[in-house]
């Protein structure tokens, strides 16, 4: 695949942003009161199947958009993204791009991880792990700093980042992540979850559905439609 053609800014932002959790992500992370469980879900039924992707344009930046509002319309309800332009113009550019040229509608979320690291990973419309965009390869931006004994956690409850398959390789694969989560700092963190976090913890509460704790969500869900504003 070939790497992403996105232009250039003339005048980049500080891409420091969320080296400590931000107000935004601690909101998020408190949005929820006691612990989510599994029989507090409401999904509707879906007819999502993995499907090869739609092909896409190349997106460009023209400007900086400071924050989209970015809401996943899915079986089981509405997640809602804060996405950070000023942290990551390139990385919220593309996804709200793909969004709006339908690229993640009637696609599956195709992993969740409950031990060592806790996300529901989505963005792959073959629900393989494997798919994405006709192309890829954009910068990674506002990558965390190196965990330590003092501060292990770097992608907290509530964040948004991009999943890859090394540096610089970003395409459409994101996760949600539901629970405070140490990872090396390779993956870009892009927004917050505002609402529906409480939905992402019911999900990963019903497990996977070889029962272990990394693999299909035993919850079908189904990312039906997105929205950006």
């Amino acid at each position: 695949m070939k790497r992403v053609n996105i232009v250039a800014l003339t005048s980049m932002v500080a891409l420091s942003l969320l080296a400590t959790i931000s107000p935004v992500a601690q909101a998020a992370d408190k949005s929820t009161k006691g612990k989510p469980t599994a029989s507090a879900l409401k999904c509707r039924a879906t007819t999502a199947v993995g499907h090869p992707p739609v092909k896409v344009g190349i997106p460009t930046i023209k400007k900086i958009t400071p924050n989209y509002i970015i809401t996943l319309t899915t079986n089981c309800g509405d997640i809602v993204i804060e996405a950070d332009g000023a942290a990551a113009p390139m990385t919220t550019t593309a996804m709200a791009y793909l969004a709006k040229q339908g690229f993640f509608n009637q696609t599956l979320c195709h992993r969740l991880t409950t031990a060592g690291i806790f996300v529901l990973q989505c963005g792959d419309p073959t629900a393989t792990g494997t798919g994405g965009p006709n192309w890829q390869g954009y910068r990674d931006e506002n990558l965390p700093p190196q965990p330590t004994k003092e501060n292990p956690t770097d992608y907290p409850a509530g964040i948004v980042a991009m999943a890859n398959s090394g540096p610089n390789t970003n395409g459409s694969q994101f996760f949600l992540v539901y629970a405070n989560t140490s990872l090396p700092p390779s993956y870009t963190r892009w927004g917050v979850i505002t609402k529906g976090l409480d939905i992402v913890k019911a999900i990963a509460a019903q497990g996977t559905t070889t029962g272990g704790p990394d693999g299909t969500p035993k919850q079908t869900v189904a990312i039906e439609k997105v929205t950006v504003r």
